[in-house]
């Protein structure tokens, strides 16, 4: 260890040693500010392996913020807002049918009938009339997980049904789920 540090000085010309003390000395005030504020305030001991954390990480830069405060992001409930569904089916989808295709093309033929299937049941297509034109068409997106599970066995072999669950929400948008249990 001592031999690289000797290595590093011929090198850069420069000490390391240096550089060590200073970050000693950002880690001792840093240490220093955390015990004042702990005597003001009671931070549990979790907080404290942090704030100790950002201590090294500072190395030496002066703090702006008070230590004990800390910015925490807002609780999460975006995503239960965006996903008001309104109506919620399971189905059994048939897919038999796209065994009939050559073989390097069942399971795309499989997505494009799933696709035709919950277009035709959760009535998704939107219909042009004279004040609709200006209406979003509605959106179809089917998850991943139902992705998965048509090519799970390859291209060659999707399966001959699946249980899906599709919900649509307030906008009109249907999301296409794998079924529980599947």
């Amino acid at each position: 260890m001592e031999e690289e540090k000797e290595k590093e000085e011929q090198k850069t010309g420069e000490e390391p040693k240096e550089s060590v003390e200073t970050v000693e000395e950002a880690k001792a005030e840093v240490e220093e500010e955390t015990e004042e504020v702990l005597e003001k305030e009671e931070v549990p001991e979790k907080e404290e392996e942090a704030l100790e954390g950002e201590a090294v990480e500072a190395k030496g830069e002066e703090m702006t913020a008070p230590v004990g405060e800390e910015a925490k992001p807002p609780p999460r409930e975006e995503k239960e807002v965006e996903e008001e569904i309104v109506e919620e089916r399971v189905y059994t989808i048939p897919l038999g049918k796209s065994w009939i295709m050559p073989p390097n093309k069942r399971a795309p033929r499989a997505m494009r009938m799933i696709r035709s299937f919950v277009v035709k049941h959760m009535k998704l297509e939107v219909r042009k009339g004279e004040g609709e034109e200006e209406e979003e068409p509605k959106r179809l997106v089917i998850s991943g997980e139902v992705n998965e599970k048509v090519w799970m066995r390859g291209i060659e072999k999707p399966p001959r049904k699946i249980r899906i669950r599709a919900a649509k929400d307030k906008e009109g948008n249907v999301t296409v789920y794998l079924a529980e249990g599947d």
